[in-house]
């Protein structure tokens, strides 16, 4: 029997982070007694409250149910690195001899000896494995998936194979984090790298030590694999394939070089048409319902993992066509015929450049407004002039304070050494409440953007009430 899967109870420290919560929803699908720990309730925490996961928000030992603190050698701990190290729980679990376990190391264990197909890179991979995952299961191909987002099609982080008696053997898609070296738990089959550039500098001290990770991922690709590469990838990544690996590289246009490609781009309205080249097939006529050229990007090497499992150019067709996207990845909120409102989880600057060039590139001439929250202490320093000049896309800029996840406060790291540089016309920094005041009284943008990794989702319900009363008021 799978190691982890003997376990009856198993109990997740941080269980509403987006990759702990759809391996909380695995056990629970497969019969395991599941409960957990977070900081704060938020709507994925009360949705798997809803599916009959016992949830408390107190760092308390005797909040842990008593099935847990009284069954040890029963209950599997899963803890994700966001945990602090002074959490009370933890210590008193250490010091009592549970088996506690890294959300990667479940991950591992969970897809050993399956065919894994494994999406990995600084950002992209979110999109790009929800992409596999819909494509492939649109298609009638059964599989599983892990997420670290909430699929729009799928409306979950987690995807469940069809039942059988090979259930257990089916393919199963992963995201694989480089944040803490997560993703060497895994030994993909197909992996697809969709960036390497520099991020998590806290863990990993400087790009190359970041880069190492990357190859060290992709030496462990099964023998006989493929290996899908972003063309703009560090060229030492698609080296260190081991001999034997397929490595496929994909980029936009051919005359970068890429042996996968897209030809005939074009947006219309907020879709994106365009034909997808490679040495094994050519399929025409794509429509992407998700606007952005770094997510036509995405949806190539989608698309060959889909090829690459049999999936016929028709039926490709078909899935990429009803591709919605994940919450909080280009999201459109509110959308008049003169106004728009858009949600992104952008939090490195390629991440932000590549989102605002596609919202000019779809509203070449209405005035931005994009309202920022940076994401770690961290970050915000090694990033900083970066930061400040993907925002300057915008025309205005509205800055929030840092959210600091896991981090303390670093001495001089605030949103200011990213205000300083940026150029917009128009800057302020600004609390929530200021950014809500101003969206009431504020005529002065045509589209707004939300962006960035912490709690500025709690604002989209609001600005979203705000903006569809003022606009629908002002075109009816």
């Amino acid at each position: 029997m799978n190691p982890v899967a003997s376990f009856p109870y198993v109990y997740f420290l941080g269980v509403g982070g987006i990759g702990m919560s759809a391996l909380a929803r695995w056990f629970a699908a497969n019969g395991h007694q599941v409960s957990g720990y977070d900081k704060t309730s938020t709507p994925l925490t009360q949705a798997l409250e809803a599916e009959g996961i016992t949830i408390h928000y107190d760092d308390a030992v005797t909040s842990i149910p008593a099935v847990v603190r009284e069954n040890r050698e029963q209950t599997l701990v899963v803890l994700t690195p966001a945990i602090p190290k002074n959490h009370q729980e933890w210590a008193w679990l250490r010091a009592e001899g549970y088996d506690i376990r890294k959300r990667s190391q479940v991950l591992g264990v969970l897809t050993q000896g399956r065919r894994t197909i494994a999406v990995a890179g600084t950002h992209g991979k979110t999109t790009t494995s929800s992409m596999v995952a819909h494509l492939l299961h649109h298609s009638g191909v059964n599989c599983a998936a892990f997420l670290g987002g909430i699929s729009v099609n799928l409306g979950s982080n987690l995807l469940l194979p069809a039942a059988g008696p090979d259930a257990d053997k089916v393919p199963v898609v992963v995201e694989a984090d480089e944040y803490d070296r997560s993703f060497l738990t895994l030994r993909p089959t197909v992996a697809i790298v969709t960036s390497t550039d520099a991020d998590h500098l806290d863990i990993y001290g400087d790009k190359e030590a970041l880069v190492e990770s990357f190859r060290q991922f992709v030496r462990q690709i099964e023998p006989g694999g493929t290996l899908i590469i972003n063309h703009t990838a560090d060229e030492s990544v698609a080296a260190a394939a081991p001999a034997g690996v397929t490595v496929v590289r994909y980029g936009l246009t051919a005359s970068q070089g890429p042996e996968l490609y897209a030809a005939s781009i074009s947006a219309q309205g907020h879709q994106f048409h365009f034909d997808l080249h490679s040495a094994q097939a050519v399929v025409s006529n794509l429509e992407l319902a998700v606007p952005g050229y770094h997510n036509v990007e995405n949806m190539l090497a989608a698309a060959y993992v889909a090829l690459l499992h049999g999936v016929e150019p028709a039926m490709l067709r078909e899935a990429v066509a009803a591709y919605r996207g994940v919450k909080r990845r280009f999201e459109f909120v509110v959308t008049t015929q003169n106004n728009i409102y858009v949600d992104d989880y952008a939090h490195h600057p390629r991440e932000i450049e590549a989102f605002l060039r596609s919202l000019r590139a779809l509203y070449p001439q209405k005035r931005l407004r994009v309202i920022f929250q940076p994401h770690l202490f961290s970050r915000t320093r090694d990033f900083a002039a970066g930061f400040a000049e993907s925002l300057s896309i915008a025309d205005e800029v509205r800055l929030l304070d840092i959210y600091p996840a896991r981090e303390l406060p670093i001495d001089g790291v605030s949103s200011e050494i990213i205000f300083h540089d940026i150029t917009s016309p128009s800057k302020l920094l600004q609390t929530k409440e200021e950014v809500v005041r101003d969206a009431q009284t504020d005529t002065s943008f045509d589209v707004l953007a939300t962006v960035g990794a912490g709690d500025i989702d709690q604002l989209v319900p609001r600005l979203k009430n705000i903006l569809q009363n003022r606009w629908n008021g002002s075109e009816a």
